[in-house]
């Protein structure tokens, strides 16, 4: 068993808990990292955003990079697959953006990410994962901001790529690598392999932060306890639940995890991130952009069919004040939920879609295919 560390040292920046909300499309906006950083202290990671939709000055991919006001340590997920297109983008993010920490995607698994070469594809390229990484570094070390990576274990189970890309992280002077135990061809699907994240701590010198699985705060102990990680990175397990940031906290400061929400709890903080979100959107497309987590504040507990489906269609924070006057306030948290799955999960996928002759070369400089300007997916 590994000692628990208490805090996450990234180059020159510490977080005072060894925590990390990974970034997910349509979920980790500026108002919903303010909720989860209320709970707890960790690194509150935005919305992956595209290289070259910054660099060219995407609307959307701008629209995106909003930090709430007490957002005081701003850290960004950028995704790409050309070297110069990367270096640039981190030197704006360093220059422009005021962004304190910057990690690269290299692990989404989403088809039309893959089929580029993108996302968990391009570890295979060790040459090319190499180039992008020194173009990263480089251009954020003036600003004494860390760079990390997050990837997977590898395409499938026979084409792995994990301990290359640790070692090569390490090479390029990447600050720490996160791995997610789990190949592209599982997606979202299966356990996590732990026991990957244990090869890669005993394979490099840099720290390696652990995602997969990580339902409870519990499960964070267990998994740094048994993998040797300095930290982890908390994804799905967090969807409908930010006092799981509260919960990570206590428990890697040795303090009692505080007890279960009831209801009436879970309904206050329903409505502190509809307020959040309509404070930095509008109200209207606030309380729209509300409706998702609807169905995570709730799930296991007893709240009736017609409420939920109104609740879903909330328009305003009036309606959702009055809505949510319907649900008991007593109710008790629904222990059967602890340790379940949320969020999306899914079946393997048959074959992991690639650019033609992908696997032919394990080197793969200059050999990117040229990303779309508004990539917005997570990995």
């Amino acid at each position: 068993m590994t000692a628990v560390p208490t805090s996450l040292t990234l180059g020159s920046l510490r977080v005072d808990t060894p925590v990390v909300l990974a970034p997910m499309a349509g979920i980790t906006n500026a108002a919903y990292r303010r909720l989860c950083a209320e709970q707890g202290a960790g690194l509150y990671v935005c919305e992956m955003i595209t290289s070259r939709g910054l660099v060219e000055g995407d609307e959307t991919t701008r629209k995106m990079l909003v930090f709430d006001e007490l957002e005081s340590v701003r850290s960004v997920q950028l995704y790409g697959t050309d070297p110069i297109y990367i270096g640039k983008a981190v030197e704006i993010l360093c220059a422009d953006y005021g962004v304190a920490h910057v990690d690269l995607n290299f692990g989404c698994p989403v088809p039309k990410v893959t089929r580029k070469g993108g996302g968990g594809a391009l570890p295979w390229k060790r040459g090319l994962l190499g180039e992008i990484l020194t173009s990263a570094v480089a251009a954020a070390t003036p600003y004494d901001v860390p760079v990390t990576m997050k990837t997977r274990k590898g395409l499938d189970d026979d084409h792995l790529t994990y301990l290359d890309a640790g070692r090569i992280a390490q090479e390029t002077g990447v600050a720490a690598i996160a791995l997610h135990g789990r190949t592209v061809q599982q997606a979202y699907s299966g356990e996590a392999d732990w026991d990957a994240i244990s090869a890669l701590v005993e394979h490099v010198e840099i720290p390696v932060l652990g995602n997969g699985d990580i339902w409870e705060a519990a499960d964070a102990l267990r998994m740094v306890e048994q993998t040797g990680a300095a930290g982890v990175v908390v994804g799905r397990g967090c969807l409908g639940r930010p006092w799981l940031f509260r919960d990570l906290a206590a428990a890697f400061h040795g303090e009692d995890v505080a007890t279960l929400p009831s209801l009436g709890e879970v309904r206050s903080m329903m409505r502190r991130h509809a307020e959040l979100l309509s404070e930095h959107m509008g109200e209207e497309r606030g309380c729209k952009e509300f409706r998702k987590h609807v169905t995570w504040y709730l799930k296991g507990f007893s709240a009736g069919g017609e409420l939920r489906h109104r609740l879903a269609l909330v328009d305003s924070l009036a309606t959702l004040d009055q809505l949510l006057e319907d649900l008991d306030p007593q109710e008790p948290f629904p222990a059967r939920e602890l340790g379940t799955p949320r969020g999306r999960q899914g079946a393997p996928r048959a074959k992991v879609v690639l650019p033609e002759g992908w696997l032919d070369d394990t080197d793969g400089r200059g050999a990117h295919v040229r990303e779309d300007a508004n990539e917005t997916t997570g990995g």
